[in-house]
């Protein structure tokens, strides 16, 4: 126990010299003056308190509460997928990420996320622990509403990213490395990510790539780092030779369900201010996602025989990822395509990882990897400027924007992919990834939590 301690605190410390460090670079970058301009754009600024719109801001709010409610739905949708021995722990990968995830995103990731940009690689460190982040207008997203309504909804994004990735390594990881897992990935891949294709000084952002709430941020980043984390993690102590059926679909319908209702926050929040543009992106997200499910369950029921229900849940999620970057871009007849193939094509990808041989528990990669993928190209091709000027695809005389979004997912599955393996490999070699074969088999909600899911 005491060597453990001694472990996690090395870790801790190196995070917070890694931190602490980056505010020695951005004092040194901004006294030569190099600072890109963006930094002046985005310092807070006083503003007459007439700016602030009362009810763009109550939407706002509104939307970054839908998100947050989408983390512990996230836990019901993978806690009815995994045995009964594992459902609390399950549960708990998505309740400790909101946890953990709110302190480090307040005290640095989201100015590493939002904050001035240094040369469109990070953000720097002048809004660490909410320093100038306050009640006055935004900065970024809009004047309308508080900086700090701005920063929560941010937040959610940041919170539910890797509680996804979770659902790759199911039943078989110790939860004191989960939990320092949660702060280096944090760190170390989300907010580059998040900064490069969010903040407005972000490189791909200046490139012009489209990412209306997330294909990339999100679905993508976690997809990838949840392929390498089953891979390296390894799989699941007999994976193919005994039955491993979930044990509650209903809190797996009633987990797609809530992720279905805050994901409206997710999408339509991303307008940032009530209007035309949260309308738009609220239907084409309701459209794509019952798009999905069919296109997922008629799918199943041709080549299996019948519709699961399982199958309509998890086309629905598939949906909701596809529909996630081209929300706010495309028209309801664009997001019925982007549903329907997404829920074809990520059938496809679950039903082929048995032949692949990689245990992804829940099907991260097959959903939000590849779900996120085609949905961040698919907004290259189906952008159309009559319902977004900010966005033309292919379809509209702009095939330039399907390679700039190739060069998005390209630059995000190398960035998560390699980063997280090193973390992975970091953390395996001081305080160990995987539960002892015995633990797995008693079950993580036992060996982990000291609980079980049923007493009866």
């Amino acid at each position: 126990m005491r060597k453990m301690v001694k472990s996690v605190s090395i870790v801790l410390v190196a995070t917070a010299l890694l931190v602490f460090a980056s505010c020695f670079v951005v004092s040194a970058d901004q006294g030569t003056g190099t600072a890109p301009a963006v930094a002046a754009a985005a310092a807070p600024a006083v503003a007459p308190a007439a700016q602030i719109d009362s009810g763009d801001t109550a939407w706002l709010l509104f939307s970054a509460a839908l998100v947050l409610i989408m983390t512990p739905a996230l836990g019901f949708f993978y806690g009815g997928m995994v045995r009964k021995k594992n459902v609390l722990g399950t549960v708990m990968h998505s309740f400790w990420a909101l946890c953990i995830v709110s302190i480090v995103w307040v005290l640095w990731t989201y100015s590493m996320s939002f904050g001035p940009s240094i040369h469109g690689i990070i953000g720097n460190l002048s809004w660490f622990g909410l320093n100038g982040v306050g009640q006055g207008p935004s900065p970024l997203g809009s004047p309308k509403v508080p900086h700090l309504a701005f920063m929560a909804f941010q937040m959610m994004f940041a919170i539910i990213t890797p509680a996804l990735i979770t659902g790759a390594f199911a039943e078989r990881m110790k939860f004191s490395a989960y939990t320092l897992f949660i702060i280096l990935w944090s760190t170390l891949v989300y907010a580059p990510i998040a900064h490069w294709v969010w903040n407005p000084g972000g490189w791909l952002s200046k490139l012009g790539a489209l990412d209306f709430a997330g294909g990339t941020v999100v679905h993508l980043n976690a997809g990838i780092a949840a392929l390498v984390a089953c891979i390296v993690i390894g799989k699941r102590k007999g994976y193919l030779e005994v039955p491993m059926m979930p044990h509650n679909i209903g809190y797996t319908v009633l987990g797609a369900s809530l992720l279905w209702f805050g994901w409206f926050g997710f999408n339509a929040g991303s307008a940032i201010i009530s209007g035309g543009l949260a309308s738009l992106a609220f239907v084409t997200t309701n459209t794509a996602t019952a798009a999905a499910a069919l296109g997922w369950t008629f799918t199943e029921w041709a080549h299996k025989g019948r519709p699961t229900v399982l199958g309509a849940a998890s086309g629905a999620v598939a949906g909701l990822v596809a529909i996630t970057p081209a929300a706010g871009f495309v028209t309801p007849m664009g997001a019925i395509a982007i549903g329907v193939i997404a829920g074809m094509i990520c059938y496809t990808a679950v039903n082929l990882r048995p032949r692949l041989g990689y245990d992804d528990s829940l099907d991260v990669v097959g959903v939000h990897g590849l779900g996120g993928f085609w949905g961040a190209i698919a907004t290259g091709i189906f952008a159309s400027p009559a319902v977004n000027p900010a966005g033309r695809g292919l379809l509209y005389g702009n095939p330039h924007q399907v390679t700039l979004q190739f060069l998005a997912c390209g630059v995000t599955l190398v960035w998560s992919g390699v980063v997280t393996y090193v973390i992975l490999k970091v953390l395996d070699a001081v305080v160990g990834l995987r539960v002892s074969e015995k633990e797995e088999e008693m079950g993580l909600d036992l060996s982990q939590h000291d609980e079980s899911g049923y007493n009866f």
